[in-house]
């Protein structure tokens, strides 16, 4: 039987709660090896990143989380038995030690953040006097002739552009002082920023305040706030995920 793991915990953690249950309805165990365990289940068969699922790996995160620093493994995280699972933890010891000092006591936020189309046109032609200019002729001339319309249009996509680099650094900047790290996420459709942020836990209020005022000051943004997580994003610098295991299906962090 192969071995679910969920995530990785300082050793001396008291045994987890009786009431939960993993990803397959599967019970909890942890594998302990030296000053390090492993949050960890069987492996249920067939495993697919179903919304049950999805739910039980961070439910299980969310109540471990709750009682201490967890390192979190992505859903579908698998290895090929317990052995090889302590095995690497007492491989990389050091690495995972140093994480869990790092991140004790914190979370994770991630914020998105993707313009509202009429806003950001309303914002682009009141900060661009060439753009508004070109539309203002065109208006008066009934419309503006063929290349009139299309020199416009790849004025405002060329300014919308620019915009998203612009809003999508601003955003950062804005939110930066009020967390301890920074982990940008991958280009998306969609998103003009996509960024986790490392916050104590008891600072949350702080963080949150900031990204209210982003939104108060940024209204042509929408803003998505998700969080408090456990801090997938920040597991690293090293290896996310024991050696020999397979990250299948969707992601159970930032969303």
């Amino acid at each position: 039987m192969s071995t679910y793991v969920y995530g990785i915990i300082a050793g001396e953690r008291a045994d987890l709660p009786e009431h939960l249950s993993g990803v397959g309805e599967n019970p909890l165990r942890v594998l302990r090896a030296g000053a390090l365990a492993a949050v960890v289940s069987d492996a249920p068969e067939g495993l697919r990143p179903k919304r049950r699922e999805l739910l039980a790996h961070q439910n299980v995160l969310a109540e471990v989380g709750a009682e201490g620093c967890v390192l979190p493994m992505r859903f579908g995280s698998v290895a090929p038995d317990d052995t090889s699972v302590t095995d690497v933890l007492a491989e990389r010891a050091g690495h995972y030690e140093e994480r869990l000092r790092a991140l004790d006591g914190r979370v994770e936020y991630n914020v998105k953040a993707n313009h509202v189309e009429e806003a950001v046109l309303h914002h682009v032609m009141a900060s661009n006097p060439e753009v508004r200019a070109l539309a203002e002729a065109n208006r008066k001339s009934g419309g503006g002739s063929y290349d009139d319309k299309i020199r416009l249009g790849e004025m405002v996509a060329g300014a919308v552009r620019a915009q998203e680099s612009q809003d999508g650094a601003v955003v950062q900047r804005a939110l930066e002082p009020a967390a301890d790290a920074v982990s940008v996420g991958p280009e998306s459709t969609g998103w003009l920023a996509n960024v986790s942020f490392l916050v104590e836990r008891d600072a949350a209020g702080t963080f949150m305040a900031a990204v209210d005022r982003v939104r108060e000051d940024m209204p042509h943004l929408e803003v998505r706030l998700n969080g408090p997580l456990p801090p997938y994003s920040f597991v690293e610098p090293g290896p996310a995920e024991p050696a020999g295991t397979t990250a299948g299906g969707a992601d159970a962090g930032a969303g």
